[in-house]
C-alpha cells in the first residue's frame, strides 16, 4: 500500500472521476453528470477525495459535510485493485476530514443489493440503521443553477 497516494480531487479530476464510477461503482445516481460533480467540488473542495496508485485513480470516495452529518457516497475501488487497501485508506482519509471539521458520525449510501458492498461497510465498523429508511423526492431544475442565493418567499 506504501505506493498508494490519496489526495483531494481537482477540477482537472471531475471529468475522470465520473467516467470511473461507470466502471467501478454499483448503480447509477440522478446527480452523476459533470455538472453534478461540478457543484460538488465548488460548494465543497476537500469533498472528493481519490486514491492513485502509479497516477492511474484506482478509487474514489465522496466525504460530505454539511455542518451538522458526516456522509459517505461513492465509494468505489477499480476491481483490480480491491482488497488492497484501497477503501480502508480512502475511509481513514475520510473520516480524518470529518474529525477536523468536527463531525461526529459517519454514515454512508449502501444498496441493498450490493452485498460486497455491506460487507466492506460492516468490516470498517459502520452498521445499517434498521429504524430508518431514507425517503427522496427527484427536485425540478433551477432555471439558473450557478444563482445559489437564497429566494424564500416572505410569508
Amino acid at each position: 500500500m506504501s505506493d498508494l497516494r490519496i489526495r483531494y480531487a481537482t477540477n482537472t479530476d471531475l471529468a475522470v472521476a465520473l467516467a470511473f464510477w461507470g466502471s467501478a461503482a454499483e448503480g447509477k445516481s440522478i446527480s452523476d453528470d459533470l455538472a453534478g460533480v461540478e457543484r460538488l467540488h465548488e460548494r465543497d473542495p476537500e469533498s472528493l477525495i481519490l486514491a492513485e496508485r502509479d497516477g492511474e485513480l484506482v478509487g474514489t470516495v465522496i466525504a460530505g459535510f454539511d455542518g451538522w452529518r458526516c456522509h459517505l457516497y461513492r465509494l468505489a475501488v477499480h476491481p483490480d485493485h480491491r482488497r488492497q487497501g484501497v477503501a480502508t485508506a480512502l475511509l481513514a482519509a475520510a473520516e480524518e476530514r470529518f474529525g477536523r471539521l468536527g463531525g461526529r458520525r459517519g454514515d454512508a449510501m449502501v444498496l441493498n443489493r450490493n452485498e460486497r458492498a455491506q460487507s466492506a461497510w460492516t468490516a470498517y465498523g459502520y452498521r445499517p440503521q434498521e429504524q430508518w429508511t431514507r425517503w427522496v423526492k427527484p427536485l425540478p431544475p433551477t432555471s439558473d443553477p450557478s444563482d445559489t442565493r437564497a429566494t424564500l418567499p416572505i410569508l
